[in-house]
C-alpha cells in the first residue's frame, strides 16, 4: 500500500510546463524570489558574460564520483549547502541555464531535493541574448546564504535492483537517451530508444510540447506508468528526465545508469 500510495504522490506532484522563454524571465527578473541559476564547468565563461543577477554554480558540485560511478547524487546535505551559498531557500522561484545536459541536470538535483519551484529557461543564454537580453560581466554578486531545508524525495531516483523487479512485467517504461552506436553494443532488456538530443532543435532550444509528446507516445510512455531514463552515468538521461516532468509523466532517473548496470554483470541485449 505505500509503494502505491509514494507512486500515486509523485504523479501528483508532476507539474507541467517547465520551461521558461526569455520573455517570461524578463518579466520573473522584477520578482525578488527569482533566482536565476547558471549551471557550467567554467566560471570564466560566467565571468565573461551571464544574465543579470545570476548565480553559478558548478556542475561538479552537483553531480560527483561515488564508488568509481560518475555524475552521481552527492549526499543532501551537501546538496544542501551548494545550494543555500547560491542563495536558493525553500520559496525561491528557480530559473536554471546552462547546456542543456547542465541546466536539466540542476533541475534534477532540485527536483529530488523536492523543491516546489525550478524551471528551466528555454535555450539558455544564446536564447536570452537573441532575444535582446541584457548581459552582466564579471563575478557574480555576493549573496548570504538561504534558508533551504530539502525533504529529498528518493522516488526519483531508481536502482539496478528496483529495475531488476520490474523487467518482466509492464510496471515501467525504461527510455534510453543514447545514440545508435552506445544503444546497439548493449542496452536494458525492453528498453526504448529515444536520444537525449532529439528532443532539442539545431539553437538547442526544446522542442514544442506537441513534438515531444509524440515522441514520448512512440515509445510506449504513459501517464500512470513510471517513466525510467537512463544512459552511460546520467548526464544525458537528465534531459529526458526532465522532459518527461514536463509533460507529466511520472519521471524517475537511473542515476548509475549503464555503467552501475553492467559494473553488476547484469545482462544487456545488443542491436536492437
Amino acid at each position: 500500500m505505500s509503494t502505491i500510495l509514494t507512486a500515486l504522490a509523485i504523479v501528483a506532484a508532476a507539474t507541467p510546463g517547465l520551461l521558461v522563454s526569455p520573455a517570461e524571465l524578463a518579466t520573473a527578473l522584477k520578482d525578488p524570489a527569482t533566482v536565476v541559476v547558471a549551471v557550467g564547468n567554467s566560471q570564466d565563461d560566467f565571468i565573461a558574460g551571464h544574465i543579470p543577477k545570476a548565480r553559478f554554480v558548478r556542475y561538479d558540485a552537483i553531480a560527483i564520483d561515488v564508488d568509481g560511478l560518475g555524475s552521481e547524487l552527492p549526499p543532501v546535505d551537501q546538496l544542501r549547502k551548494v545550494l543555500s551559498a547560491a542563495g536558493i531557500s525553500n520559496t525561491s522561484k528557480v530559473v536554471i541555464y546552462g547546456t542543456p545536459i547542465t541546466a536539466t541536470r540542476m533541475f534534477f538535483t532540485l527536483d529530488y531535493l523536492g523543491h516546489p519551484n525550478a524551471r528551466v529557461l528555454n535555450g539558455g543564454l544564446n536564447a536570452w541574448k537573441a532575444n535582446g537580453g541584457a548581459i552582466e560581466i564579471g563575478p557574480e554578486p555576493h549573496v548570504s546564504p538561504a534558508s533551504l531545508n530539502p525533504k529529498a524525495n528518493p522516488a526519483r531516483v531508481v536502482t539496478a535492483d528496483w529495475i531488476t523487479e520490474r523487467l518482466s512485467s509492464p510496471k515501467m517504461t525504461l527510455l534510453d537517451a543514447r545514440p545508435d552506436a552506445e544503444f546497439t553494443q548493449g542496452h536494458l532488456l525492453f528498453a526504448h530508444q529515444l536520444v537525449w538530443n532529439t528532443l532539442l532543435d539545431a539553437y538547442g532550444r526544446f522542442l514544442p510540447d506537441a513534438e515531444l509528446k509524440k515522441k514520448f507516445a512512440a515509445i510506449g510512455a504513459k501517464a500512470d506508468i513510471p517513466l525510467v531514463s537512463y544512459c552511460l552515468v546520467g548526464m544525458r538521461a537528465s534531459v529526458t528526465y526532465f522532459v518527461s516532468r514536463h509533460l507529466g509523466y511520472d519521471a524517475r532517473l537511473y542515476d548509475g545508469s549503464i555503467a552501475d548496470w553492467t559494473r553488476r554483470k547484469l545482462p544487456t541485449v545488443a542491436g536492437r
